[in-house]
């Protein structure tokens, strides 16, 4: 059977909620954060990045979520998950813009939010508004251009990034990004963005996920 490690508040929800989508029988071996919030170094035993998600299928070990969600609907799909004709640059587009360039924008502003609070007690007061100043010269205009970027994509697209009538690759692999930034700055999200994230999650497949992964502190 095929086996998802899945840390807690991680990648590793949105091969969940692909697993639920295409009703696919699968074991589910849970890992949480540590105090620090990483990995905890069990994950290293499945694999030597020692990062989530990670799939064993039969004598396949796959990291990376992204390639997990391609070799999940090539394997598995038998033609879900596919996009309109009409979709499929789209699609294309935005199942690697999740990762190559939105992903690194939202960790950025993580490591500019955490780097305060893990500092000394008495550096805290000069560095917290230090990075804020940082926040808003470096971080600010780039999340504005991309959440204009992704809303007039929504407000003309059909349900989907990709259109058509259910989610394909693009939706699984934005939905995690759209969750993160939601969680921290949902007012810098446009209307359309905003309503496509709560679609996500009223999803029943969704909710299956997260009903077996755990708690899911995004949703």
């Amino acid at each position: 059977m095929l086996v998802v490690h899945h840390l807690n508040d991680s990648r590793s929800q949105r091969v969940l909620w692909l697993l639920e989508e295409l009703h696919v029988d699968y074991e589910i071996k849970k890992y949480q954060r540590t105090e620090s919030h990483t990995a905890p170094p069990e994950l290293k035993a499945v694999h030597p990045l020692g990062t989530a998600p990670v799939i064993v299928d039969g004598d396949i070990t796959l990291a990376e979520s992204g390639a997990i969600i391609q070799y999940l609907l090539d394997k598995y799909g038998q033609g879900r998950g596919q996009p309109p004709q009409s979709g499929k640059i789209d699609d294309l587009f935005f199942t690697h813009y999740a990762e190559g360039t939105l992903m690194p924008l939202i960790v950025n502003r993580f490591i500019f939010t955490i780097l305060p609070e893990r500092a000394p007690f008495f550096l805290r007061p000069l560095l917290q508004p230090l990075f804020a100043q940082l926040d808003g010269w470096a971080l600010a205009p780039r999340f504005k251009r991309h959440a204009q970027f992704i809303e007039a994509h929504l407000a003309k697209a059909d349900g989907w990034f990709a259109g058509g009538d259910s989610p394909t690759a693009a939706d699984y692999m934005m939905q995690i990004a759209l969750d993160f930034w939601a969680a921290g700055r949902a007012e810098e999200l446009g209307e359309h963005t905003l309503v496509y994230i709560q679609r996500v999650h009223d999803r029943p497949a969704f909710q299956r996920a997260i009903e077996k992964g755990g708690k899911y502190s995004y949703a």
